[in-house]
């Protein structure tokens, strides 16, 4: 899959495994790195494991139509597609299979979000 990112400052952080481990701790880091791998190697969103360790999955609510992969808990590497059409199912869902580029939106424990808040993650945590 082509991969983009939110911002140029993401893409910096995400292009070099020493800044991912200074900006994210070891840990973290090497599993983004793990994920980013399955990302970019599959061939449409639909290839992406909905199973553990990787666990695919889309998001709702207000982030409805973007998708996260799990990291480190309780933290997810959380993307959307990157096309100027979405391709839809019969049943309006996403349609996984034309899925073949996505945008990488941030690294986050959006649990948190429904007490009030959003958390990206810091390796000081």
């Amino acid at each position: 899959m082509e991969i983009s990112f939110r911002t140029r400052k993401l893409q910096t952080e995400f292009s070099s495994g020493i800044t991912l481990k200074r900006n994210y701790g070891n840990r973290m880091a090497l599993t983004i790195m793990a994920r980013i791998g399955v990302l970019k190697n599959a061939g449409s969103l639909q290839k992406v494991p909905a199973s553990p360790p990787e666990r695919r999955h889309q998001l709702k609510g207000r982030r409805d139509e973007q998708f996260a992969v799990d990291l480190v808990h309780p933290f997810r590497l959380v993307f959307e597609p990157d096309h100027s059409k979405l391709a839809r199912n019969e049943d309006g869902g996403v349609d996984l299979e034309q899925v073949t580029a996505i945008r990488i939106l941030e690294v986050v424990d959006y649990h948190y979000a429904s007490k009030g808040g959003c958390v990206e993650y810091s390796p000081r945590q």
